[in-house]
């Protein structure tokens, strides 16, 4: 659509990764203009001042293991019920609504309703969380190629049907809802091949003043993120562009102290 509809749309917005000017200004403006927004968990309370005067706000959170997340078909019914109404709605989502956010479900539920839709795209934490940790989700010098994996299911469980084996043959892997099985994770892949000395990282609260970043090897690096007691929402990288990071805040250093 090339412009707002008045009533009768859905919007899967993506507010990025954390922090709040990290939403795209096409996203902003649906915010604003939205009769009705329907929000994640995890956003900024920032994001939700922008939300217009008149506009209802409808708490649709899902936290990982928690007690009480919405159903995500109360989610489906909520969107159609509302825009069947005439309503502008905004389903603000973590990071880009359709890398690990579900968007593809809520697109698909609102088509089968007869529900016109717009999927607004956002920046995904493997890129912004990434580059704010100062690590580049890609590198010409580090490989051809990256996946993006959840790693939500345990990785011992029937649920979890990765192939670690061909993961670990991959230069660089960025793991979405892993914080519960970071451990299990490196162990897996370095049970499919790839070396304990690999470098990797875990990234929490990234884009955020509470960001934290962890970097070790494949092999310590579940026993670290154990002992820092490392919290959601977070995502674990591995693979040679980790390197990279302590080259370019050493840069950055040295040219912050050549600016003084």
């Amino acid at each position: 659509m090339s412009r707002f509809a008045s009533a009768g749309v859905v919007y899967l917005v993506g507010a990025g990764p954390g922090s709040p000017d990290l939403i795209t200004v096409r996203g902003l403006r649906v915010l604003r203009s939205a009769d009705v927004v329907l929000h994640d968990a995890l956003l900024a309370p920032e994001l939700l001042e922008e939300v217009g005067p008149h506009a209802e706000r409808v708490s649709v959170g899902k936290r990982g293991y928690c007690v009480g997340s919405t159903k995500q078909e109360t989610i489906h019914d909520l969107m159609v019920r509302y825009a069947r109404a005439g309503k502008s709605v905004c389903r603000l989502k973590c990071g880009d609504p359709c890398v690990f956010g579900r968007g593809g479900e809520e697109a698909e539920a609102l088509a089968e309703a007869g529900v016109s839709y717009e999927i607004v795209p956002g920046v995904t934490s493997a890129a912004g969380a990434l580059a704010s940790a100062g690590i580049p989700l890609t590198h010409r010098a580090a490989g051809q190629a990256v996946v993006l994996v959840t790693g939500h299911h345990d990785p011992d469980s029937r649920d979890c049907t990765l192939d670690w084996d061909a993961l670990a043959r991959l230069p660089g892997a960025v793991f979405y809802m892993a914080v519960r099985h970071v451990a299990k994770i490196a162990a897996k892949l370095g049970g499919g091949g790839l070396p304990l000395d690999t470098p990797a990282a875990v990234v929490e609260s990234g884009t955020l003043p509470g960001q934290r970043v962890l970097v070790a090897d494949l092999g310590n690096i579940g026993r670290l993120a154990d002992e820092a007691m490392i919290t959601g929402p977070a995502v674990f990288v591995v693979g040679e562009v980790v390197r990279f990071r302590e080259k370019l805040l050493s840069l950055a250093a040295e040219s912050e102290g050549a600016a003084r």
